[in-house]
């Protein structure tokens, strides 16, 4: 059991994926802190305007109960985000497993004592692909 565990994601589009890792999270720590990625950030990293503001995204998932609280992150750097939030885990689904950029994000927590923890992705759900899909569920 992790006293400190810190997850982080858009959350734009909120859907059973983001609900299954936000709760298997909160199941192995004390207390969860969430990252919600500013509009700012979103825009940089992913080129995309987010269709809810960071404010209203916040909202929601701090309203969650396996949340203990939400800030909004303007960095996806992790050692920075420890820095500020001194968590024992972070937590991300397992379709990142053995992502150069998670690969590095593991070495450069282990100099601090954080765990990068795998979670299951949950299959057949993603923010991408409603996005796609949207529009043929919508009946004109």
């Amino acid at each position: 059991m992790y006293k400190i565990g810190y997850t982080q994601g858009v959350f734009d589009m909120f859907h059973i994926g983001h609900l299954n890792l936000i709760n298997g999270a909160a199941a192995q720590c004390e207390q969860l802190i969430v990252g919600v990625n500013s509009d700012e950030l979103v825009q940089q990293y992913k080129d995309k305007k987010v269709v809810i503001p960071e404010k209203d995204r916040a909202e929601i998932i701090g309203n969650l109960k396996a949340v203990d609280r939400v800030e909004i992150v303007d960095t996806l750097d992790k050692v920075e985000l420890y820095q500020k939030f001194h968590f024992d885990a972070v937590f991300i689904g397992d379709d990142w497993k053995g992502n150069e950029r998670w690969l590095q994000t593991e070495k450069d927590l282990k100099e601090y004592g954080v765990d990068v923890v795998y979670l299951p992705h949950t299959p057949s759900v993603s923010s991408t692909g409603l996005r796609v899909e949207i529009p043929n569920r919508v009946e004109e």
